[in-house]
Order: structure tokens, then sequence, then C-alpha cells
């Protein structure tokens, strides 16, 4: 079998099972903190960051998985160039807010977990009292940013022809005409991305830093039943941070990678941005993986809701009998 077949082969179902995952596993947290909100009528600001982070995986999902997935199992998609837009606005957007999200994620649990004779420490109250601004100023830094990518985003080539810098998406193509102009906007997109990377990695590697400070005056501290339990709880959300952060640094460098490649050739090859786009579903498959596992109250969520309509029902059998 040549490369190519083996890459028709692969290339479907390996975006299918993508997609199987992702979405309906970021669908179900998402209930879960929905449900968490209308029971308890307020979230704990972590909560809130993983809420945005989980929506901003559902739509990668949803904008280019699905997408990409019809695609490659031959179904032709009949867009039109602002479809095509409208997409690459979505998906470039969605993207970047997951880095920034996981980057305010990793921030938010190294202020909560710091001494109080840290700098951060000033922190902890701020960033619940401004979360609100400031996750729409992502929002808003995103949308704004990323719409000179997406004006280049077109449905059909001119003579089916196709045109220098321009990638193929299958579905949908980004033509951007001039090396200046996709290099320009290339650079500027991977050091946007860049900054949040940078920090989210500072971040989780002050939390393995205090995480070794204090290994050994935890063993030999005495406390409370309570009081242990918290600090396991902040240990275990910290882990899971620090496993989020190392997973998109991982596939951040190989996207990385890919990405300068790209804007540094005149003619990009297809399989580039299969791998591109894999990377970037590969993360919105593995991330809601660990929140799940991970996280007490969407465990609960997810957990309570068959148990308490089949105890219901027994209930309802035993006190007719």
């Amino acid at each position: 079998m040549s490369p190519v077949d083996t890459r028709a082969a692969i290339r479907p179902y390996a975006f299918l099972l993508l997609s199987a995952i992702g979405i309906p596993s970021n669908l179900a947290i998402c209930f879960a903190f929905l449900r968490a909100l209308r029971n308890d009528r307020r979230l704990l600001t972590a909560d809130v960051i993983l809420c945005h982070l989980t929506f901003s995986n559902l739509m990668l999902g949803c904008t280019g998985g699905i997408p990409q997935t019809l695609h490659t199992f031959g179904y032709k998609l009949k867009f039109t160039d602002l479809d095509c837009k409208l997409i690459f606005l979505s998906f470039r957007s969605f993207r970047g807010l997951s880095i920034s999200l996981t980057c305010l994620l990793s921030t938010y649990q190294a202020v909560v977990i710091s001494p109080a004779s840290s700098k951060l420490d000033t922190l902890k109250s701020q960033i619940p009292r401004f979360l609100t601004l400031t996750v729409t100023l992502l929002y808003v830094l995103y949308f704004v940013s990323c719409i000179s990518t997406a004006i280049h985003g077109v449905a059909n080539l001119v003579n089916n022809t196709m045109p220098p810098y321009t990638f193929n998406f299958e579905f949908c193509y980004a033509t951007f005409y001039t090396f200046t102009a996709l290099f320009g906007i290339g650079m500027a997109v991977m050091m946007r991305d860049l900054v949040f990377i940078v920090l989210m990695t500072i971040m989780s590697g002050y939390i393995l830093l205090l995480f070794y400070r204090h290994s050994k005056k935890v063993k030999s501290i005495r406390s409370s039943d309570r009081a242990q339990l918290g600090a396991r709880a902040e240990v275990k959300a910290s882990r899971a941070v620090v496993t989020l952060v190392t997973i998109y640094v991982v596939f951040f460098g190989i996207d990385c990678v890919m990405w300068l490649y790209s804007i540094s050739v005149v003619w990009v090859e297809p399989l580039i941005s299969d791998i591109r786009m894999y990377f970037t579903m590969l993360y919105t498959s593995v991330c809601p993986i660990v929140i799940i596992a991970t996280n007490p109250k969407v465990q609960t969520k997810l957990r309570v809701y068959i148990p308490e309509r089949t105890t219901h029902s027994v209930d309802t059998l035993s006190s007719t009998v």
C-alpha cells in the first residue's frame, strides 16, 4: 500500500475517533457544570474557567472536527466563501481561547496554592473579582485578532488551480496570495499564542516547585482530617492542571514546528494541514478525559442523574407492593 493509500485509509477513522470522543465528553462536562449552577446557584472560579475551556473545546470539535470528518468520508460539503470565513474565524478563535483559558486556569491554580508570603497572594481575591472581565477580554482579543486570518478563507479556487501560499483543508481553502501576508500573519499568530504558552509553563513549573518544597513538610505535619482532605483536593486539582498544561505544551510544540514550516514554503502539503488539525483536535479529546477523571464535581453531577431516577423507581415499586 502506497503512502497516499495509507493516509486515505487511516485519515477518516482518525478524525472520526477524535470527534466521537471529544464532542460528547465536552458536552457532558458542560451539562455537569450547568447542573451544578442550577443546584448550587453559583460556580467556583476554577469551575467557571473549566466551563469556558470545555465550551471552547466543544466549538473546536464542531467547527473543525465535524467538517473534516464528513469530508474524509466522502461527503461533499457545499460551503460558500462566507461559510469558510466564519468557520475559520470560529475555529481559530476558539483554538486561541483554549490556549489562553488553559493559561488562566494554571495561573489561578498557582495563585490558590501559593503561600501567604508570595507576591501572587494578592491575586487570590483579584482573579475571582475580575474573572468575568478577563474572560470577556480574551473572547474579544481572539475574535478580533483572528479576523485577519479568516478573511482569506474561500470555498473554491479560481479555475480549480491551487495558487501559492494556500492552505488546503479539503472542505475550505485559506489563500494568502503573497509571502509577506502569510509570514506576517503567521508569525503574529504564533507569537500571540506563545505568550500564553510561556506563561502557563512558568505557572506549572511554580506549582511543581511548591509541591517539591512542601512534600517533606506535609509528611511531618499532623493536621485534622478536614484539613488533610482540603489539601489533598488542592493537590489533585493542581496535578490535573499541570497535566493539561504538559499535554498542551507538547501538542503546541508539534503544531509550532508544522506552522513554521508551513509559512516558510510556497506549496503546503495537505498532509501538513492534516497533522496540525489532528493535534488541535487531539487536545479537545484528551482535555475532557482529564477533567472527568480528576474533577469530583463533574464526576458527581454526571453520576447522580441515572442512579437518582433508578432509586426513585425502586422506591415506588416497593411502596406499591
